[in-house]
């Protein structure tokens, strides 16, 4: 795989306490990671899988809010270009002890990890068909926008492969394709457990993404949270919610 020509920029989170690489022109994490990241009720002694972890961002942020808590995090990434960045924020961060990362093949994932060998899964998946919008199989964004590597069957398959009974699996997700999601889910044994609605700015009819919280083999009620809001209105600034997970 070729890697990209564009070079790599330094960005940082939590008041510049957390260094993460990434493409200046290649796959740029977005507020859906930090959401991904912030979501979970993490507890000490978890063992996390960041499924198709890009450049580590949402492992990254995890590893740093529970640093001292035993939390370990794993990352799985299929393009090596991403693979690589991730390996070395772990290594710019001083990480070592508390997160890794692997490069694999998620549709693969019984040849690169146990069984039930993870307390949580946290996913940021591709959330566009192949067949939608234009596509180049050489773009590392578009690799990571479209289902082209992994279809979300085979990606929700791989997370209930991973996770350990009465484990947890977190998706974030478009709303307006959550009811896929949710029939996946639900296909391989992951009921959804906790739901929120992440909204743009308050008074808009409709939300943008979601948040989902499934258990593995778990029963069937479900919480549904209040609804985040991203901005304090139309083209206005961060809500104090969405400027709290850059910062703590």
């Amino acid at each position: 795989m070729n890697i990209p020509c564009s070079p790599l920029t330094d960005d940082t989170l939590f008041e510049g306490r957390l260094v993460c690489r990434q493409y200046r022109q290649g796959y740029r994490f977005s507020v859906d990671a930090l959401l991904a990241a912030h979501f979970p009720d993490i507890q000490a002694e978890n063992h996390i899988l960041d499924l198709g972890c890009g450049c580590g961002v949402i492992g990254l942020v995890i590893a740093h809010r529970y640093r001292g808590e035993g939390v370990h995090v794993t990352g799985l990434e299929f393009q090596s270009d991403l693979a690589m960045v991730a390996h070395d924020n772990v290594l710019a961060n001083n990480m070592e002890s508390t997160m890794s990362v692997i490069e694999g093949d998620l549709r693969r994932i019984g040849e690169i990890l146990s069984p039930e060998s993870f307390d949580m899964i946290v996913c940021n998946p591709p959330y566009r068909k192949p067949d939608t919008g234009r596509v180049s199989l050489g773009d590392q964004r578009a690799r990571a926008r479209h289902e082209i590597d992994a279809t979300l069957e085979e990606i929700v398959g791989a997370a209930a492969f991973a996770v350990k009974n009465r484990g947890r699996v977190v998706f974030v997700y478009p709303a307006g394709r959550a009811a896929r999601l949710i029939h996946m889910m639900k296909l391989k044994k992951l009921e959804p457990k906790r739901f929120q609605p992440v909204y743009s700015y308050p008074g808009i009819s409709e939300a943008s993404l979601v948040l989902i919280e499934s258990v593995k083999n778990g029963g069937e009620e479900v919480q549904v949270l209040y609804p985040f809001y991203l901005y304090t209105e139309k083209k206005g600034p961060y809500t104090r919610a969405m400027q709290k997970l850059y910062t703590d």
